[in-house]
C-alpha cells in the first residue's frame, strides 16, 4: 500500500509535530503526546480531557481548543493511550474547577482513563469521567464490553465544552455530558477496509462489490455483509437502525461523517439521502455536520449519529467553538 509516510514508527510523532506547525494556538508536547491548547490552564474553568488511538483524526487533537477540549492525548495507531499521557494533561490544563475525563467505550481506553483518574486525585485534581457508549450496531464486539463509542464524542465534546466556557461546575459539565451520550446514537457503514501503517495491508477482508453494515471504527465485524447498496437503500437501512433505537421525541442534530476516505461529493449526497429518511419518519432536524470528524485512517464508508436536543443543549451546540477542526461563532 502506498502511504504518505516516512516509517510505521515515527507517524504518531510525525503528525503532532505537523498539527504543532499548522496550528500556533495549540501546544503540542511531541515527545509525552499531549495537545493542550496554548492558553490552558484557564482559571475556575472546567478542562475537558480526551484521547483515544491515533488514525480517527481530527478526533482528538483536533477538537482542542475554546469550547471544547482543552486536552487531548493521542495513543499509537488505534491503540490507548498510557495513564502518563492522562495525568499529564490532566495536571497542565486543571485550572482549579476540575477535570472531565471524556472516554469512548473501548476496553483500553477504560482501563488507562480509569487508573488515570485515581493517579490525577491523588496529586490534587478533581477528576469526573463520561462514558461515550453510542454505537447500536453491535454489543460486546472487539475491543469493547457494550457498546463502542464513535460518532457522539464529537457532540459530548462540544455540547460539555460549551458548558465548561461558560463557567458551569464540574458536576453540572458532567451531568450534561452524560445527557448528550444518552441522547445520541451512531451506525456506520464499511465501503472497504482501513491499512495501518505498521501492517502496510488492509487490516480485514472486504472483497469487491460487498459493505459491512455496522462497521466499527477500527475496522471491528458489523452485524452483516451484503452485495453493495446505493446510497439511499444505506440511509434507509442506517436512519431505521439508528432511529428505531433513540425513538426521538423531538428536533436532533445529525452528523454525517466519513471514515476518512469517502469524498465529500459522496457525504453530500448521503446526507441528502438521510435527510429523506427522517423526514419520512417525522424527525425534525436542528443542525447538520457533514465530513470527515471520526475516522478510521483510509476506510471508505460513512456514519450517521443522531442526538435529540432540547433548547439548552441546542444552545450550547451553537456557542462558540474555535478548534482546528470545528470552528464557528468566534
Amino acid at each position: 500500500m502506498n502511504m504518505l509516510i516516512n516509517v510505521p514508527e515515527s507517524v504518531v510523532a510525525d503528525a503532532l509535530r505537523g498539527i504543532a506547525a499548522a496550528h500556533p494556538s495549540l501546544t503540542v508536547d511531541v515527545e509525552n503526546r499531549v495537545v493542550l491548547r496554548r492558553d490552558a490552564p484557564v482559571a475556575q474553568q472546567v478542562a475537558l480531557v480526551s484521547g483515544g488511538g491515533s488514525g480517527h483524526e481530527p478526533l482528538h487533537a483536533g477538537f482542542v481548543g475554546p469550547g471544547m477540549l482543552a486536552a487531548a492525548c493521542p495513543g499509537e495507531v488505534f491503540t490507548s493511550p498510557v495513564p502518563d499521557q492522562m495525568v499529564r494533561a490532566a495536571a497542565a490544563v486543571d485550572g482549579g474547577a476540575g477535570v472531565l475525563f471524556v472516554v469512548k467505550n473501548y476496553t483500553g481506553d477504560v482501563l488507562n482513563f480509569d487508573m488515570a483518574a485515581e493517579l490525577a486525585e491523588d496529586e490534587g485534581v478533581a477528576v469526573a469521567k463520561v462514558l461515550v457508549d453510542d454505537d447500536v450496531a453491535v454489543t460486546d464486539s472487539l475491543y469493547t464490553a457494550g457498546r463502542r463509542g464513535t460518532g457522539a464524542t464529537l457532540f459530548v465534546e462540544k455540547i460539555a465544552g460549551a458548558a465548561a466556557a461558560e463557567g458551569a461546575p464540574l458536576e453540572r459539565v458532567e451531568a450534561i455530558a452524560r445527557r448528550v451520550n444518552a441522547s445520541a446514537r451512531s451506525f456506520g457503514v464499511a465501503l472497504s477496509a482501513c491499512s495501518t501503517p505498521a501492517k502496510g495491508s488492509p487490516t480485514f477482508e472486504l472483497p469487491p462489490g460487498e459493505l459491512e453494515l455496522g462497521a466499527g471504527i477500527h475496522g471491528e465485524p458489523g452485524r452483516e455483509r451484503r452485495a453493495m447498496m446505493t446510497s439511499r437503500e444505506i440511509a434507509d437501512y442506517a436512519v431505521h437502525v439508528v432511529l428505531d433505537d433513540l425513538r426521538p421525541t423531538g428536533p436532533v442534530l445529525l452528523l454525517v461523517n466519513g471514515m476518512g476516505a469517502t469524498p465529500l461529493l459522496e457525504l453530500y449526497g448521503f446526507n441528502a439521502e438521510v435527510h429523506r429518511v427522517l423526514a419520512e419518519r417525522g424527525v425534525p432536524v436542528a443542525r447538520t455536520l457533514v465530513g470527515n470528524y471520526v475516522t478510521s485512517l483510509d476506510m471508505a464508508g460513512c456514519s450517521v449519529t443522531l442526538c435529540q436536543v432540547d433548547e439548552e443543549l441546542l444552545r450550547l451546540w451553537d456557542a462558540p467553538v474555535d478548534t482546528p477542526a470545528l470552528r464557528w461563532g468566534c
